[in-house]
């Protein structure tokens, strides 16, 4: 080996300056950002303008023509031995949600091979615009509810909808014909008109079988979970009466109810002394 007869060049710091310089910036500019939102919290928490529960789901631009409706935070309101499982019934959700998506173009595939399956569409876009947001108001938020406040009326209230819930999928996984869903029996009647949508809807059948194996799985680990608690039907029950009492509506009515009638008596006792 010969020897190197030039030395290596001398390592210069001024090459490496300029993107230091450009990360400490980039760090300055975000520290700058948090403190301004830091205190403009500040400042709307002294004014109290500022509700740290307000709703944020979905998540919805600010610029949007609809609002979020409910105030979902898992890491917040779910105890922290439940917080995997209401987050898997999140993701289940999500998931029926898609299902029933592609159920629709589904339909939609059925429809463009076969014009006789006008009906099969028409029940599956209802059954995806009435059936996705009704599940999450139905069995979700009333499961979230539960675990959050250790409620039992709200745990009676997942329990009879998901039951439907699953039942309703167990049908959409057979194919029922004219029901809205790419079932079995549709898609083993569509391949042989054309095998690329009865291929499409066999897929969403498996997808549909998926889904209700799951739920089958959920409903009984969540009522397991239920029967080793101190839940019970009465214990629904007067928590659903008392909720009843409070709710300021039903205060309202009452009342109207009671004044009215003294009105009516009233009225009744003058007109009797009358004559």
């Amino acid at each position: 080996m010969q020897p190197i007869s030039e030395p290596p060049p001398a390592y210069s710091p001024t090459a490496a300056q300029p993107l230091i310089s450009a990360e400490l910036q980039r760090k300055e500019e975000e520290l700058r950002r948090k403190e301004a939102e830091l205190q403009a919290k500040e400042e709307a928490l002294r004014a109290g303008t500022f509700d740290a529960r307000a709703n944020n789901w979905p998540p919805l631009p600010n610029s949007f023509c609809i609002g979020p409706c409910f105030y979902q935070d898992i890491a917040v309101d779910i105890p922290l031995e439940f917080q995997k499982l209401v987050k898997t019934m999140y993701y289940l959700w999500i998931y029926y949600a898609c299902v029933m998506f592609l159920n629709l173009l589904g339909a939609l595939a059925l429809l463009v091979s076969d014009a006789a399956n006008v009906t099969l569409f028409g029940f599956a876009l209802l059954a995806f615009l009435l059936f996705t947001p009704l599940s999450f108001v139905c069995w979700f938020r009333p499961l979230y509810k539960a675990f959050r406040s250790d409620s039992s009326f709200n745990f009676m209230v997942f329990f009879f909808i998901f039951f439907f819930q699953f039942a309703l999928s167990v049908i959409y996984a057979i194919g029922v014909p004219s029901f809205g869903s790419c079932g079995f029996i549709n898609a083993m009647q569509a391949i042989s008109v054309s095998p690329a949508s009865g291929t499409l809807a066999l897929l969403i059948a498996v997808l549909h079988c998926i889904f209700a194996g799951a739920s089958f799985f959920m409903l009984l680990k969540i009522h397991r979970i239920y029967r080793g608690t101190e839940h019970s039907l009465a214990k629904a029950q007067e928590e659903f009466t008392t909720g009843m009492l409070r709710n300021p509506h039903v205060q309202n009515a009452a009342a109207s109810a009671v004044s009215g009638a003294a009105r009516q008596a009233m009225s009744q006792s003058f007109s009797g002394n009358r004559y």
